[in-house]
């Protein structure tokens, strides 16, 4: 089995990939003061309570926006498995272009998505990934990421929100039945929610008018909160929530890596 890790800034998803199937995946908070044998820990009693042995684990891949938490997860993955994970960069060969001004800066979470959109899909894509940023990333169906854009995420600007205002209380990030909010609580779901349901409406039709090609680009979301948000936007087709553990699936083939 091949471990698949998407590291980022608020969460690292985990992916137990069989074949080309995802078997399992799990969430972990990312903490940068937990220790190489912290992790240990918790990858294996995810994988235990799941039914599986860390020795069933034949080879790993991982991409990371979070550098201060890459090692000790590396450590941690090895002295577990004994497997050491490939790392997936700017500069990894894979079947991709960064055509972009400044490629070496692309987070590998881009990189990722990208390659399982273009082997996915097979045509023009923007990819809607609501994680601690929101990131729309604009990819053709011959492999060039041409770019995109980043924005606040939807759970960083609720943060912001509550933390830099006293007097509005924090709240479950939970769709709300009308715009009009008649509580506090229900003011701040309505703005939260749904200003970044219709500011994720409006950069779309702005990557739209720009688009490059003569082909209309689809619409992919994914990332942990897209179930939340996608049922409020109007132009977002469809939620492929392991886009990114794919991504790192098949980067791991091309890498080499069997399992």
């Amino acid at each position: 089995m091949l471990l698949a890790l998407d590291v980022g800034n608020t969460e690292t998803t985990i992916g137990l990939v069989r074949g080309e199937v995802i078997a399992a995946h799990w969430r972990l908070t990312t903490t940068v003061d937990r220790t190489p044998d912290e992790w240990g820990v918790a990858l294996g009693a995810l994988l235990l309570h799941a039914g599986h042995s860390p020795n069933e684990i034949r080879a790993g891949v991982m991409a990371s926006v979070a550098p201060g938490v890459t090692q000790s997860l590396l450590q941690g993955v090895r002295a577990l498995t004994g497997a050491s994970p490939l790392i997936v960069d700017a500069a990894s060969p894979l079947p991709v272009r960064l055509d972009v001004e400044e490629p070496l800066t692309v987070g590998a979470d881009r990189i990722v998505n990208t390659l399982a959109a273009v082997e996915r899909y097979h045509a023009d894509t923007i990819v809607v990934d609501f994680g601690t940023a929101t990131t729309f990333d604009c990819i053709t169906g011959d492999g060039r990421f041409i770019g995109g854009v980043i924005m606040p995420g939807l759970r960083t600007s609720a943060e912001q929100l509550t933390r830099r205002a006293a007097k509005l209380p924090a709240t479950e990030l939970e769709p709300p039945e009308r715009v009009i909010g008649r509580r506090t609580e229900e003011c701040i779901r309505a703005g939260v929610l749904l200003g970044t349901a219709d500011a994720v409406d409006g950069i779309l039709r702005r990557i739209q008018r720009e688009w490059p090609t003569a082909e209309r680009p689809g619409i992919v979301a994914t990332g942990g909160l897209a179930s939340t948000i996608v049922p409020l936007t109007e132009l977002i087709e469809q939620v492929d929530a392991d886009l990114t553990l794919h991504g790192l699936r098949l980067a791991a083939r091309h890498l080499g890596a069997r399992w």
